[in-house]
């Protein structure tokens, strides 16, 4: 069956025209399971009718899907990686599939491929994504959609039945092919690409469309102006990306300026863990043994970022200009910082000053402590409101001390944001719903072993059932304005 009526295909990408992309074609795997359908997702877009046949055809066999891209594109872009230019980067696994409307705002989205197959940029890669990288990147979208971080959603997720050699995990290792929904795959190593070949024009492209179809806001400007306003609007964007991984207690693991882009969302999730307590130096990538990307780090490793695309951008109008847009990161994070802390307690503001107290006084608890991170958001959800509840949680006993005292007095101060929340079902549980590494990798071992999915599925059900709660289920958060 053809996609549905409300399908609303905008394929805007090859406006850009030669220099921004490649015409690649798909790898023809022997096999194509199904292994996970976001059908919330494909019916927020159109696509929710298409039946299983009509799925794996544009799905896992790459047909194009009506009026939209008629050849898969693989993206050019640079990258720092870990501090040291690359410039031999660029999709080298996956590709534009198809781009269309929201059908609830209006946001132009991609849909965007991972373990698609060989690209000119694949290098010495195979192009492919083992299925255990799939169903990890499947579980990072489903949390940080529940906690309320500004994520791509996994789409769909295929088995596709070949044998891949991997030197960190046990090889021959499962092949996956993986469908992103994203706001945009326009990355600071984009801008980066153009800039490292001397080429203003095709950079000042890539900001007039990216302002055009990403910040509409914006175009009032022209000239510099519309350069720096641009600068600006990413600054603010990630500031509040950052954030929310913050208090999300997520950690990235790989904060390359090919993995950060223009709408603040957070995409590509590769050696990524949750913290289990807060340790500003915990590390997710074992490639990282100095902690450039550590979790504390984070919001140094995204302004470092954010200052890499200030410099390519200098070659458009004065570089005074950008620095004074960049300076706007900082408080930006500062205050976004305090909003999510907030949110993920259920507690109203009490006004700037005291909120960014509250912070302080939590985090040195939290430091001191160390309760179990997602435990402490869980006992105290609803602040003083929740004290019997906290009191008899199984960290209970660590809820004592002269930082805690200091913390109980100051959260006296709040009222619950939802205080009809804290009768749900959920909070009269024990434990928060977490997905820390060894829930990963029992979840997969269970796969592994014995094929057995359902485990899985309780988890994602799991994830789902608790952003319900939280108030985000509703698919209309919109993190990045």
């Amino acid at each position: 069956m053809p996609p549905a009526k409300d399908y609303r295909p905008r394929p805007c990408f090859p406006a850009l025209a030669d220099g921004f992309f490649d015409v690649v074609a798909p790898a023809n795997f022997p096999r194509r399971v199904l292994r996970f359908r976001n059908q919330r997702w494909a019916e927020r877009i159109g696509l929710g009718e298409l039946d299983a046949t009509e799925w794996e055809r544009h799905f896992a066999r790459f047909v194009p899907l009506e009026g939209n891209l008629r050849e898969p594109l693989a993206l050019r872009y640079h990258g720092h990686q870990f501090m040291a230019y690359n410039p031999h980067l660029g999709d080298g696994r996956g590709f534009l599939f198809a781009q269309l409307l929201d059908r609830a705002d209006d946001r132009l989205l991609d849909l965007g491929t991972k373990g698609s197959g060989r690209t000119p940029w694949s290098r010495t890669g195979d192009g492919r994504l083992t299925l255990k990288g799939g169903v990890r990147e499947l579980l990072a979208t489903e949390m940080l959609e529940a906690l309320g971080v500004n994520t791509s959603k996994t789409l769909s997720l295929f088995e596709t039945g070949e044998q891949l050699d991997r030197g960190d995990e046990p090889s021959p290792a499962r092949s996956s092919v993986l469908v992103r929904l994203s706001h945009s795959h326009i990355r600071i190593g984009s801008f980066q690409r153009h800039a490292y070949h001397g080429d203003a024009q095709r950079l000042r492209r890539l900001v007039d469309f990216s302002i055009e179809h990403y910040a509409p806001e914006l175009a009032r400007g022209g000239g510099d102006e519309s350069v720096i306003a641009l600068l600006r609007e990413v600054c603010r964007r990630n500031a509040r990306l950052c954030a929310s991984w913050m208090v999300a207690g997520f950690v990235h693991g790989v904060l390359n300026t090919d993995n950060l882009n223009i709408t603040g969302e957070s995409f590509d999730y590769g050696p990524y863990r949750f913290l289990p307590i807060y340790d500003p130096k915990f590390v997710a990538a074992y490639f990282d043994p100095a902690g450039v990307y550590a979790f504390g780090r984070q919001p140094a490793a995204v302004e470092w970022a954010l200052g890499c695309l200030a410099e390519v951008l200098g070659q458009l109008c004065p570089r005074p200009a950008l620095a004074a847009a960049l300076e706007g990161f900082r408080p930006e994070l500062e205050a976004a910082l305090a909003a999510a802390f907030l949110e993920r307690l259920g507690l109203s503001s009490c006004g700037t000053d005291r909120d960014r107290e509250l912070v302080a006084l939590a985090y040195a608890f939290l430091h001191e402590s160390r309760v179990g991170y997602d435990q402490f958001f869980f006992d105290w959800y609803g602040g003083a409101a929740s004290d019997a509840r906290a009191r008899s949680s199984p960290e209970s006993v660590k809820y004592s001390g002269e930082s805690f005292a200091l913390l109980r007095a100051a959260l006296d101060r709040y009222a619950p944001g939802a205080p009809e929340r804290l009768a749900d079902p959920y909070f009269q549980r024990e434990w928060p719903t977490s997905l820390l590494i060894d829930e990963v990798e029992s979840l997969w071992g269970a796969i592994a072993e014995r094929d057995d999915w359902a485990p899985l599925e309780r988890k994602v059900a799991e994830i789902r059932a608790m952003g319900a709660v939280y108030g985000r289920s509703a698919l209309d958060r919109r993190a990045d304005r």
